[in-house]
């Protein structure tokens, strides 16, 4: 009687409390609790041993193995994940029809249409800024002129689809993940499963054909509006624009045009893949799917630094 008058708070504590202590020496489980007090009591255990438990004292060789193993886990399920992906890719490229394009559509504007005023903001002050930067030491070789060359190859062969997917994956990328994130914790993924369907397919593909489509867009937008910003730099030193594009012209080939592209095809894959993981593997608490959201950032960020430099050396020995 006296448990039912207390408050939801002071309730949910003694039960926290009276679970901690008996799991301690027998083999404690609470069942039939629906869902939403499943996880109110699960974030009072949380709690009570937060306040009330010691965390012993680990040593180096423990967090050494510990930080080991999990990234060994980690890298079974992205192998994992990779295979489901591109089964999953592979059936909507045989199976057109499979595909919800109507949700991949609103994938695209929100993660692609919606990115735009962003992607231009940054690419024209990274044209500008390089512009201005490369004018420093030209000028004392009386070179100023190269700098419209130096534009050209860094901004359509490495930093447009460089800088483009690094802002996806600030943008789209924790996007997917917090949405994905927040339907495990809800169990919705659980109730697809139940329903016989697959939430790669039915979810994941729709986000990657999407984030596919979208991105060596956004890299041709970005690299027409960070030529403009160099362009901005070589008309304030006296130079006429005919003069800037006929050099970009001459310097800059159909293969670093090509090879900056492929690059934005391999990055929009990464960006939607690994956020959409990261949601997929959302755990339970208040702070789950925060937690994603900055692992997807994060790993998103690595995976894709890590791409460019193969793409370098790959295109290095190939000579493109």
């Amino acid at each position: 009687m006296w448990l039912y008058l207390c408050d939801n708070s002071t309730r949910q504590n003694l039960l926290a409390k009276f679970r901690l202590h008996f799991e301690e020496s027998v083999d404690l489980r609470i069942d039939g609790l629906r869902p939403e007090f499943a996880n109110l009591l699960n974030d009072g255990v949380a709690r009570v041993a937060d306040v009330t438990g010691e965390t012993p004292r680990k040593g180096l060789a423990d967090e050494i193995g510990e930080a080991t193993v999990e990234v060994w886990r980690d890298i079974q399920i992205l192998v994992s994940f990779v295979g489901e992906l591109g089964a999953g890719l592979a059936y909507a490229a045989l199976h057109p029809s499979s595909v919800r394009w109507r949700d991949a559509m609103s994938v695209a504007e929100a993660a692609g249409v919606n990115a735009l005023p962003i992607v231009a903001l940054v690419s024209f002050l990274m044209g500008l800024i390089m512009a201005f930067q490369a004018a420093v030491p030209l000028r004392q070789f009386g070179a100023q002129l190269f700098i419209a060359n130096l534009i050209g190859l860094s901004i359509l062969r490495e930093l447009g689809p460089l800088m483009t997917a690094i802002i996806l994956a600030g943008r789209s990328g924790s996007a997917f993940a917090a949405e994905l994130g927040t339907m495990k914790v809800r169990e919705e993924i659980d109730a697809l499963k139940t329903m016989g369907l697959d939430p790669v397919r039915f979810l994941i593909v729709t986000r990657v054909v999407a984030a596919v489509g979208m991105t060596p867009l956004l890299t041709i937008f970005a690299d027409l509006v960070g030529l403009i910003g160099g362009a901005v730099v070589m008309l304030s030193l006296g130079f006429p624009l005919i003069t800037y594009f006929h050099q970009i012209q001459y310097d800059v080939s159909y293969r670093s045009i090509v090879g900056g592209r492929v690059k934005s095809f391999a990055f929009g894959i990464l960006v939607a893949g690994i956020g959409c993981l990261r949601g997929l593997q959302t755990g339970t608490g208040a702070t789950a799917v925060g937690q994603s959201t900055t692992s997807a950032v994060v790993s998103g960020i690595i995976l894709i630094a890590i791409t460019d430099g193969i793409f370098s050396v790959v295109y290095y020995y190939l000579g493109v």
